[in-house]
């Protein structure tokens, strides 16, 4: 990697402690971060790569893929469906598989995916909006898949348990894992990483990959600094992530995490050059009923007294806060509710109700058959 640019003396993030996680992409969002001000410690907890034609796993697999008809492949990230092509090519594999898959019914992730299908010569036949592999799984937990013959192409993250799922279903499910991930070569830097987040010696830590959540917090276990790790990020250290699925990783333990409204690492470092400054400084609205609510991080003060929230209404009101004054939609106020506790839309109205029984029932506005808003006064 090479050497970093001078940090700005000045910038949103300036004076701001950031740990990145990261191993792809990471030059990328290093300088990103470094542009804004901000000081970086980088620790690649993980090390993944995107597997090549000289994958003898995925040759095999490609080799089965064509051994019989495919009904239906869900392909989940541009770059793995880019690299698993390209190995194709390279074996003379590629006319037989783009002919194989372009007979199955696709289903994209999301618009990278979309793009590499699309250059790949294929076409997808439905994509969620919200770029959530859960809203795929939705879609597909609704059918009948008995017989059918499914294709998962797999991401950083594991899918045997959607692979199980599926199965459940009645389907043949394989699955074509195109990213290894192997544990980082020294963990120096992870240990290093691990005694700041739990001196509470850094602002936020960053994490685009739900695998590297679980091996960061193993170090922290290893080093015997689990509890305070998670106190830390239950306090004073910021978990960002760079998706829903990535923070699920940390949810379940208690921990609030913040990730932006798209899946994307330019959104996740515009999400933090917004949220640590207020969580300094805060922001202050007037809202209808007469209070003044306040937010500094996880604290929320209505006309100066503190109103404590349980993580579901917390997450209500950040994402009301992302766009004060407009409405937002059930289906997105669903997504942002801390796993465990979105199981229905009956979840947000729950959560809406304790929001407005501790900011003020003026505060949060119904819009019939649209969602709900912040009311500014």
């Amino acid at each position: 990697m090479p050497a970093p640019e001078a940090r700005p003396a000045t910038g949103p993030l300036h004076g701001f402690r950031i740990g990145v996680t990261a191993s792809r992409k990471a030059e990328e969002q290093i300088g990103l971060l470094e542009r804004r001000g901000a000081e970086v410690t980088w620790a690649p907890v993980l090390r993944t790569g995107v597997a090549s034609a000289e994958d003898e796993a995925l040759r095999a697999a490609t080799a089965g893929v064509l051994a019989e008809p495919v009904d239906l492949l869900v392909a989940t990230t541009g770059v793995g469906m880019k690299a698993w092509l390209a190995a194709a090519e390279q074996w003379g594999m590629l006319p037989a598989l783009r002919t194989r898959l372009d007979q199955a019914e696709i289903i994209a992730r999301g618009p990278k995916t979309v793009g590499a299908l699309r250059a790949g010569g294929l076409r997808e036949l439905w994509s969620p909006d919200s770029e959530c592999f859960e809203d795929v799984l939705a879609h597909l937990r609704g059918r009948d898949l008995a017989g059918r013959r499914i294709v998962v192409q797999e991401h950083g993250q594991s899918l045997s348990m959607v692979a199980h799922a599926l199965r459940r279903q009645g389907a043949e499910v394989q699955v074509v894992t195109v990213y290894r991930v192997e544990a980082a070569p020294d963990p120096a830097a992870t240990f290093h990483l691990v005694d700041l987040v739990a001196d509470q010696a850094l602002d936020a830590v960053t994490f685009t990959a739900a695998p590297a959540v679980k091996a960061f917090l193993e170090a922290a276990e290893a080093t015997g600094r689990h509890e305070e790790v998670l106190e830390a990020f239950r306090t004073e250290v910021v978990a960002a992530s760079v998706g829903p699925v990535t923070a699920s990783a940390l949810q379940p333990l208690g921990v609030p995490t913040v990730w932006p409204t798209r899946s994307r690492l330019a959104a996740m470092v515009t999400m933090i050059e917004r949220e640590l400054p207020s969580r300094r400084s805060g922001v202050a609205f007037e809202v209808c009923g007469g209070h003044l609510l306040r937010v500094l991080g996880d604290r929320v003060l209505v006309d100066g007294e503190e109103a404590r929230l349980t993580p579901a209404p917390l997450a209500v009101l950040r994402a009301l806060l992302a766009r004060p004054g407009h409405v937002v939609g059930r289906a997105e106020l669903l997504g942002a509710l801390p796993s465990g506790t979105a199981g229905s839309e009956h979840a947000v109205e729950m959560a809406v109700a304790r929001l407005r029984g501790a900011i003020g029932a003026d505060a949060v506005q119904t819009v019939v058959k649209r969602g709900y808003r912040l009311a500014l006064a």
